[in-house]
């Protein structure tokens, strides 16, 4: 970072003198009266006012500018150059995200989708040290983006998900087994996957537990985050006369949940509405801060010699003026 600061800013006060100066000298103008009493202006009427007249006024204009001058350079201007040197622990994160049909019911606003894609988008923006990966799961599971530092990429990819992309069903297995794949190979200190759903494994030929064994094997910790209100839930079923909603009962396998942050050394969390979920995502952020160790250089250049040479070359100029073209001139 570079810029023009002050050592002395409070001399800088000093300024509201060229305002006062200028005020005085129009008042005295004003008030000006002639020394020289004669019985009438006929013998004067041919002389006129010669240009040397209205540029006495040149004196003033010296003398303010360089009592400016001075004040700045009596405040010190400097350039500060700033060099960081920033050192981090890099965290490598992959989310694992449930698109199940699920995921459409409406206790969460406007849905359990968008309400957890708008909350991992804010948890993103917050990681900009960290590379951070994308795998989503329903009835199958894919990555929808790799680990990467290009978070710009990586949000516009998670708004494109949608429910329905692939088959139907919720194989928490196989999206975790993928995670796991993902991250496993990562050099990073500290691998982690979070894993949202809002159901029970039905899918998929990898049990939870074998792919939390896989990843306790790789060293990733798994914070699992069950997403859905207690009892039943609004959700959108298609009917000849429209999407009407149907209350539907929340299940979530939240033992198996808890068995894959516990084996893993990660922690299990249940979210019931949008305000829950971002508190979730909130507190996985304080446990996996980065640490960052920054070492901050300041260099700074005095620059107060250039308005002390105009204030200089203005003072002389005032001098020479006053003694020499306008000597008689009061």
């Amino acid at each position: 970072m570079t810029g023009i600061t002050f050592a002395q800013p409070l001399v800088l006060w000093l300024l509201l003198l060229v305002p006062a100066m200028v005020a005085f000298y129009v008042l005295r103008q004003q008030k000006t009266t002639a020394s020289l009493q004669v019985p009438g202006l006929k013998p004067f009427s041919k002389a006129g006012t010669t240009f040397r007249n209205y540029l006495r006024y040149i004196l003033f204009a010296l003398r303010v500018a360089t009592v400016g001058l001075l004040i700045v350079v009596l405040a010190r201007p400097q350039k500060t150059d700033r060099f960081q040197d920033v050192t981090t622990e890099g965290i490598d994160i992959i989310l694992a995200l449930d698109i199940s049909g699920s995921m459409l019911a409406r206790d969460f606003k406007p849905d359990r989708l968008v309400a957890s894609k708008n909350v991992a988008t804010e948890f993103i923006s917050g990681r900009s040290f960290d590379r951070i990966g994308l795998v989503v799961f329903s009835g199958e599971s894919f990555t929808q983006c790799p680990l990467t530092t290009d978070h710009a990429v990586l949000v516009n990819l998670l708004r494109e998900i949608e429910s329905g992309m692939i088959e139907d069903g919720t194989a928490i297995g196989n999206g975790l087994a993928t995670a796991v794949n993902r991250i496993k190979d990562s050099e990073a200190k500290s691998k982690v996957i979070i894993l949202l759903t809002d159901g029970v494994n039905n899918r998929g030929e990898i049990a939870p537990a074998t792919a939390a064994d896989i990843a306790k094997t790789y060293g990733v910790r798994v914070y699992t985050i069950g997403v859905g209100t207690q009892g039943t839930a609004p959700y959108p079923v298609q009917t000849p006369f429209g999407i009407q909603y149907q209350n539907v009962p929340v299940e979530i396998d939240e033992a198996i949940l808890k068995d894959v942050a516990a084996k893993t050394g990660g922690k299990y969390f249940r979210a019931t509405d949008n305000n829950k979920l971002a508190q979730v995502y909130a507190e996985i952020d304080k446990l996996e801060k980065s640490k960052i160790d920054v070492r901050q250089f300041t260099r700074k250049e005095e620059k107060f010699m250039v308005a002390a040479i105009i204030a200089f070359v203005l003072l002389a100029m005032e001098i020479l003026l006053r003694n020499t073209i306008y000597k008689n001139i009061t």
